[in-house]
């Protein structure tokens, strides 16, 4: 079930197969980030987007899943069931997830292994943003995330039919009708190139 004004956008920073402890040979943990800050996003339909470093700071402690291509049914970590760790660093938002022993998270873990599966995902509502226009264009800045709904490795960066309230932006220029705007999925193929590591 999708919850009015929930917003999903990705990240291309590689997702790693996280190396197996000895004895623990039937482990398989998947780690990514799915956010980065202070990166500029692709056109989101007359404006870009940036996520600011402390815009997670509220919503660690949400009781987040992950979902493989943000669908429900492909559950394949919760943090209340310790199955998937969340946190932030300098780069951005990461997670680790211990898949399960399934056929969805075998089939994925073996995706990550082979390459198949690179990108990242996550789906939010937003409390505190700001709009600005420069030299770069229309700037949405968000400062502060409402609730973290999941994250999520993705076969495709981002979804076609996928769509952004930009409420903000219109009330910001003045206007009184509420739009959304529909991702142009050229735009979405497009790729970020990040270096990322763990430590």
């Amino acid at each position: 079930m999708t919850v009015k004004n929930e917003e999903q956008r990705f990240a291309t920073a590689p997702i790693d197969v996280v190396e197996r402890a000895e004895g623990d040979n039937d482990k398989m943990t998947i780690r990514g980030y799915a956010a980065v800050f202070d990166s500029l996003s692709l056109d989101l339909g007359g404006f870009r987007e940036r996520i600011e470093p402390t815009a997670f700071d509220k919503v660690l402690d949400n009781d987040v899943r992950a979902a493989f291509n943000h669908n429900a049914d492909k559950i394949l970590g919760r943090t209340s069931a310790g199955t998937l760790r969340i946190g932030t660093d300098t780069t951005g938002l990461w997670y680790e997830v211990d898949l399960p022993d399934t056929t969805h998270g075998r089939d994925l873990f073996q995706s990550v292994k082979r390459g198949d599966i690179k990108e990242s995902s996550f789906k939010f509502t937003v409390l505190r943003d700001e709009w600005s226009e420069n030299d770069e264009g229309v700037i949405r800045s968000i400062s502060e995330v409402g609730r973290l709904v999941d994250v999520a490795p993705v076969s495709f960066p981002a979804y076609p039919d996928a769509t952004v309230a930009v409420r903000n932006l219109d009330q910001w220029k003045g206007k009184n009708t509420p739009t959304s705007v529909e991702y142009v999925r050229s735009l979405q193929l497009a790729r970020i190139e990040l270096e990322c590591a763990f430590n």
